[in-house]
């Protein structure tokens, strides 16, 4: 098979079924070959799951791919795909997975409908400007990603019981301006993002999901304002209430005019007016005082709480590394630390993209002892305490975790890894590890993998050091960020509300303070206390310059967020 290809050698000999190509030295190739992968791949019949991704070198795929019949994930992201053949897609009938996210795809070819397995779709990040007519009959679809592409309507009848599965849709930052009323007619949805595109309406009909827990509509401009000011502080279950009513965003909802809009203020007031005696006006002022809010505070007015030192050892291994303190968190009320900790796997998985371009890690700020260094190292080096984990040198942890992701495999009988193991092939060909080290040169961070043990965030916590780490762009590290700040503040919010409703519902404490109305938060540190202090993180090369200040005047500019500068 020759020298050129060593994986696909390595394939063939053992007999393998997974195979994984990706990174600088796969995209040299291909570019070599006019961007065609070679065909000797064709012929490893036995593979259930083929990624090629990071590859923009890739343009074209060959009629060839559909004899790989027994392909049950194809990843195909990040590459420079401007078409794919249609046909040779028809023939893996057994596909249920399917990325093509992160191309340069302007159409799909219809038989992609014809696949009766496909259970995930991820097409985001393309130029899509259409979708075929017959993708609404696919009856195993779950999930469907349609992110950042320039599609302006959904096809007829796309919404139908012929997508009985389909729980997952996302189709944010489009220029989609209508959503049909037969939204209603999935019964599986329970999560929708369509934020950033150019609805002026939502339609009533969305209230029939009864298994809908997430929605996102932020960033389009509805026509009723009481809604789009629901929309815009994540309030899911007023914006369903407030629908199932008779509420729409062109106000043209059925009954308003007959006194429910004012049944729905009312009904926003109970806690306060009916059970404290609260004046109709005072429900605005809390509202303000809980709005997401984030102050940032500048080095040049404070000092820095951390500085971190980047070596030369990581450009060629993982080399932008952006960092900031967020403080005033308050992760001690019932699940808000799970909450938390599930909003940053769940941007690990779809704003990150696996892991591939960028981690994340979150960290006790009271546990990180500064200055810090960011460097690469030998993994035969350094040693690292994974999170519930003792101490063990890095390439001993990634033997291990090797080992336990194929023995976890075939003891479920699952064609691909899942979990911490899934990650592992990040780290494939790399001589050296990247690593955060802490003043006692203790390893806090082990990107893409694993966080320290030692400055594990708890219930405890209030104030975070965060990291954002990433092979591929600055950029993707900053915008990151603002996504987790954002996610944060949201969380912040939340418990906020939950509190003062504990709070409002509390009969001693009315005995104690007496009916609590706007009074309730006067003292600055109360009034603080429902914004999040955000504090710049300077990052420096070896010589002392500095690389990268987050966050900048440029950064953390959401219109769903308030900064306070």
């Amino acid at each position: 098979m020759g020298d050129a290809w060593p994986e696909l050698e390595a394939v063939a000999r053992e007999r393998r079924r997974e195979l994984v190509l990706q990174g600088p030295q796969v995209d040299g190739r291909l570019e070599k070959s006019t961007g065609r992968l070679p065909q000797h791949l064709f012929s490893l019949r036995l593979l259930n799951y083929l990624e090629v991704s990071g590859c923009p070198g890739l343009r074209e795929l060959p009629a060839e791919l559909g004899q790989l019949q027994a392909l049950t994930g194809l990843i195909l992201c990040r590459d420079g795909l401007t078409a794919v053949p249609g046909e040779a897609l028809a023939q893996l009938l057994a596909l249920k997975v399917l990325d093509l996210s992160c191309n340069q795809l302007t159409t799909l070819p219809e038989q992609l409908c014809s696949l009766p397995e496909l259970s995930t779709l991820n097409l985001s990040c393309n130029r899509l400007k259409s979708l075929p007519a017959g993708l609404r009959r696919s009856p195993r679809l779950a999930v469907l990603n349609l992110s950042r592409n320039e599609l302006t309507t959904f096809p007829p009848g796309f919404f139908s019981q012929e997508l009985p599965l389909l729980s997952t849709l996302s189709a944010s930052e489009n220029q989609i301006e209508e959503l049909s009323a037969d939204i209603g007619l999935l019964p599986a949805l329970k999560s929708l993002d369509l934020s950033s595109n150019k609805l002026t309406e939502i339609p009533s009909e969305l209230a029939d999901c009864t298994k809908l827990k997430e929605i996102n509509f932020k960033g389009n401009k509805l026509k009723d304002k009481r809604l789009e000011k629901m929309v815009n502080g994540c309030q899911t279950k007023s914006v369903l209430d407030y629908l199932r009513v008779g509420g729409r965003g062109g106000g043209k909802g059925k009954g308003k005019e007959n006194g429910e809009k004012d049944d729905m203020r009312e009904k926003d007031k109970k806690k306060r007016k009916d059970k404290k005696g609260k004046k109709e006006g005072d429900d605005e002022d809390v509202e303000d005082v809980n709005a997401m809010m984030v102050q940032v505070l500048h080095i040049s007015e404070n000092s820095t709480p951390v500085e971190v030192k980047v070596t030369p050892a990581v450009k060629d291994v993982r080399p932008y590394i952006v960092c900031c303190v967020v403080k005033g968190m308050n992760l001690r009320p019932g699940n808000a630390l799970k909450r938390f900790l599930t909003a940053q796997t769940k941007l690990h998985d779809d704003v990150c993209e696996k892991r591939t371009t960028a981690t994340i890690a979150s960290h006790d700020l009271r546990l990180v002892k500064g200055p810090l260094l960011y460097d690469a190292r030998p993994p035969k080096e350094f040693k690292v305490v994974p999170l519930g984990r003792k101490e063990i040198k890095a390439d001993d942890l990634v033997r291990q975790l090797q080992l336990d992701a194929e023995e976890q495999r075939k003891q479920k009988k699952r064609q691909n890894v899942s979990g911490l193991h899934k990650y592992l092939h990040l780290l494939d060909g790399k001589e050296n590890y990247p690593c955060l080290v802490d003043a006692a040169n203790d390893v806090i961070s082990f990107p893409p993998i694993t966080n320290s043990e030692k400055t594990k965030i708890r219930k405890t916590t209030s104030d975070l050091f965060l990291e954002v780490t990433s092979p591929t762009s600055l950029q993707i590290c900053k915008d990151v960020m603002d996504t987790l700040i954002l996610k944060m503040a949201e969380l912040h919010k939340f418990t906020l509300e939950n509190q003062e409703e504990e709070v409002l519902s509390d009969p001693e404490t009315e005995a104690l303070c007496g009916p609590i109305g706007s009074s309730f938060y006067k003292t600055a540190e109360q009034l603080s206390s429902a914004q999040l202090i955000v504090e710049q993180v300077r990052v420096m090369d070896d010589e002392g310059k500095l690389k990268v200040l987050y966050p900048s005047k440029t950064d953390l500019n959401l219109n769903i967020l308030t900064v306070i500068r």
